[in-house]
């Protein structure tokens, strides 16, 4: 399984990949891109499985790729979970509205990406 993780910090980006491998997937299962509009170029260039995505990035947030994506009939069967500090109801509907397929609040552990990871894709 091939995974996409956007999200602007670097640190962040790590720790969603460190917790990725800790979930049992590979370290090679994974890329990394800083703001939606990275991530676009990669889903153009590559085919991933899911896409891991925070949703406050600058250049192209992570609600505007969520559409993007939905929109592009060759990646918009991509399950998407949205993973930010956004918790408040109203997000998160907002974010389920716009296609994502799960949702995970900052802090998070293995064992709740592993879960919801396993939720949208089927092995």
């Amino acid at each position: 399984m091939k995974i996409l993780v956007v999200d602007d910090s670097l640190t962040m980006r790590r720790i969603v990949g460190n917790t990725v491998v800790q979930a049992g997937f590979p370290k090679e299962s994974y890329d990394e891109a800083a703001d939606g509009a990275q991530a676009m170029d990669l889903l153009g260039q590559n085919s991933y499985d899911l896409i891991l995505t925070d949703w406050n990035m600058p250049v192209m947030n992570g609600l505007e790729l969520v559409h993007a994506v939905r929109k592009d009939p060759a990646l918009k069967a991509i399950p998407i979970i949205m993973i930010t500090t956004e918790g408040a109801k109203t997000e998160v509907i907002t974010a389920l509205k716009a296609g994502v397929n799960n949702y995970i609040v900052k802090p998070f552990t293995a064992d709740v990406l592993k879960e919801k990871i396993q939720a949208v894709v089927k092995n």
